[in-house]
């Protein structure tokens, strides 16, 4: 498969995929609003607070395996230039974390 074939793939797939989740992204917040109304409140803000330990733990571990295989590869190529792509992924690491802070902050504002 040529790489112009397998780009027009990718670009196909991701705008089918945005055409089909975006109802569900944004009906979502009545589902939230109707398990809330319920009996669930006094569990959201251990749901919050379990969502975040786990995206912060698990994002920790990422960039620790991140910074951990671009040492590795530093020491075995010195001149290879893999700074820019390690800070890019890290970066990408720590807004998946900020995220989910937002969201808890979000949720939080609904009890």
């Amino acid at each position: 498969m040529s790489s112009l074939n397998k780009f027009w793939t990718i670009v196909s797939l991701t705008i089918v995929g945005v055409v089909l989740f975006t109802p569900a992204a944004f009906a979502i917040d009545e589902v939230v609003a109707a398990s809330i109304e319920g009996g669930s409140r006094k569990y959201l803000g251990f749901s919050v607070g379990f969502g975040l330990a786990f995206a912060a733990a698990f994002g920790a571990m990422a960039q620790g395996r991140a910074a951990s295989a671009a040492l590795e590869g530093m020491a075995r190529n010195p001149n290879a230039k893999l700074m820019p792509s390690l800070i890019l992924s890290l970066a990408l690491i720590e807004s998946l974390v900020i995220y989910s802070l937002v969201m808890s902050f979000l949720l939080l504002g609904k009890v």
